[in-house]
């Protein structure tokens, strides 16, 4: 019994120093850079429709190659990016989901932030119930364009359409 803990706790510790080992390489799935990440919302076409609009060029595209159109849904993701003034830039993607999981339809900056030059305190969706069945997206990021200043809450909204607001919260 005495043979078999030692064993046991042999093996055990072995597979802790193995793991401590292996946790820095699962750094690189997610840059220290972004700092807060919300996936809400939900959208849906036909295969035939645009991804978000604004997208820049180089956007990774989930479209059929073979031009059949396809039903598509997924949702959304609403992430900051730290910069190395410590302001942040706001980006929002589609993700689509495939059959081999999810894949990013489309990523664009959302300029309205980027031109604020903000501190990003936090960015939250409308419930935590998780991905809605419903079209679109509703999620708050919070901001401020002072270091010193008290939060903003900005609203991003994506209606039915794919149509994207931004604007300044009102309460």
């Amino acid at each position: 019994m005495a043979m078999r803990r030692i064993l046991m706790t042999s093996l055990l510790l072995a597979g802790w120093s193995v793991t401590a080992e292996a946790a820095p390489a699962q750094d690189a799935l997610l840059p220290a850079s972004v700092i807060f990440a919300t996936s809400t919302g939900y959208w849906e076409d036909d295969g035939n429709a645009p991804d978000v609009e604004r997208v820049p060029t180089g956007a990774e595209s989930v479209a059929n190659p073979e031009g059949k159109a396809a039903q598509r849904h997924g949702y959304y993701k609403l992430f900051a990016v730290r910069q190395p003034d410590r302001t942040s830039k706001v980006y929002l993607q589609q993700i689509a989901q495939t059959e081999t999981g999810p894949a990013i339809a489309s990523t664009i900056e959302l300029q309205e932030f980027s031109d604020l030059k903000p501190y990003v305190t936090d960015i939250r969706p409308e419930n935590s119930n998780g991905i809605i069945k419903e079209p679109g997206l509703f999620a708050t990021v919070y901001l401020k364009t002072n270091p010193a200043a008290e939060p903003d809450g900005w609203t991003v909204l994506i209606d039915e359409f794919g149509e994207i607001t931004v604007e300044k919260a009102t309460n």
